[in-house]
């Protein structure tokens, strides 16, 4: 197996990821996130056939006054290693990141990582509202009165994308096609009903030159990953999927500090993830990328090396991201159809791996030959372009 399984700290054992689930997603009206949170834990304690008493790290964000200490004991859980990083969408890349190097250097055997939420739930019944910020404090004070919110930010990094390298709406809409397409094969997808260019370009304009679907949408759902080390696979009743190399990093917090709206911070966390796993973007055959716009799809494909930057139009316009083009991405549908909580990077690595165990049913992709994927990438981006978190795993 080329590569480590961690992300360059000293270490000795190999990591795998042993258990991985989804708890109920898309419309749940009647639960809690603790208890999704709760679903899906143990759903993938099951999947990997270990018992929960060797668990003895854990992580989460994103629920709870003392995140996750909350979780934790919900969960009935008394971890001696704990990570509670929040960065948005790629908190969970970068959590894998950390779990597997503290399970390499045996600092912990066995992490779980758990989300869960109800974003969609709680609009619906006015337990919350949108938010135009994250928040009026610190370097944001300089862009919240001017109502500069998230989707517009990106909206922004597209239209520069667009001016730079003549990247058309028409190539941004594809990539939401092409996740419903996926899509269509997933039973759990929100949206399966097939959708062409001119229905996302004639959608209603939420942020120009995003229109409706160049969007994500909003749903319930939670999801949990078991990490391991190596001495814990024979006793899974799952086959390991390797954890061979990751990267992370922190670009900016403010528009005014992004030196270039068209390259994102996972130009560096996918590099030095393909380094450490000692392998290239080329030998990938599925890539699961956050995608809460479709412009995110287009310059991470670029900024992991799939193609040149400034040709991302040209590469998601043929089709290459089905489940039988030439890279499969996003192959449950991704944010922009099959669901969406909100920090939705945990559910990459459960695609991933689902893909790369062949057991992702009607959506399992099939290389040349009929083989089964043997490399993906899991990338995760957060805040507007702030941070990435990319983790290269691999078949065992």
């Amino acid at each position: 197996m080329p590569g480590s399984s961690t992300s360059g700290a000293a270490g000795t054992r190999k990591v795998a990821v042993v258990g991985i689930a989804l708890s109920d997603c898309g419309r749940v009206d009647e639960t809690t996130p603790y208890a999704l949170h709760a679903q899906a834990a143990r759903r993938a304690l099951a999947d990997s056939g270990l018992g929960r008493e060797v668990v003895d790290g854990f992580a989460s964000a994103g629920l709870g006054t003392l995140a996750p200490a909350e979780v934790a004991e919900y969960l009935g859980l008394r971890p001696t290693w704990v990570d509670s990083t929040s960065v948005g969408g790629s908190t969970w890349e970068v959590m894998a990141a950390h779990a597997a190097d503290a399970i390499a250097a045996g600092h912990a055997n066995a992490v779980l990582l758990v989300y869960g939420s109800t974003a969609r739930a709680d609009i619906k019944a006015g337990r919350r509202t949108s938010n135009l910020s994250f928040g009026a404090r610190g370097p944001l004070q300089f862009e919240v009165p001017y109502g500069h919110t998230l989707i517009s930010k990106y909206a922004m990094a597209a239209r520069r994308h667009m001016h730079e390298y003549g990247t058309t709406l028409e190539q941004l809409a594809s990539v939401a096609v092409q996740a419903r397409a996926n899509a269509a094969h997933n039973p759990d997808a929100m949206f399966r009903d097939p959708i062409t260019v001119d229905d996302v370009l004639s959608g209603p304009v939420i942020a120009d030159p995003f229109t409706k679907l160049h969007c994500c949408i909003r749903s319930d759902g939670g999801a949990a990953v078991l990490l391991a080390a190596e001495d814990y696979v024979r006793d899974c009743r799952t086959a390991p999927v390797w954890v061979l190399g990751t990267g992370e990093h922190v670009s900016h917090t403010t528009m005014s500090e992004w030196p270039d709206f068209t390259v994102s911070p996972a130009a560096v966390s996918g590099r030095l993830a393909f380094e450490r796993a000692g392998v290239r973007p080329d030998e990938v055959d599925v890539a699961e990328i956050y995608d809460a716009f479709t412009y995110m799809t287009l310059v991470t494909l670029e900024d992991l090396g799939f193609c040149a930057k400034g040709e991302g139009g040209s590469f998601v316009e043929k089709g290459r991201l089905t489940l039988t083009g030439d890279l499969p991405v996003n192959t449950d549908g991704g944010g922009l159809s099959a669901q969406h909580p909100g920090m939705r990077g945990l559910f990459l690595l459960v695609e991933a791996v689902r893909q790369l165990r062949g057991d992702a049913d009607e959506r399992q992709v099939r290389r040349p030959g009929g083989r089964l994927p043997q490399l993906a990438v899991a990338s995760g981006t957060g805040g507007w372009f702030c941070s990435s978190g990319t983790v290269v795993l691999g078949r065992g």
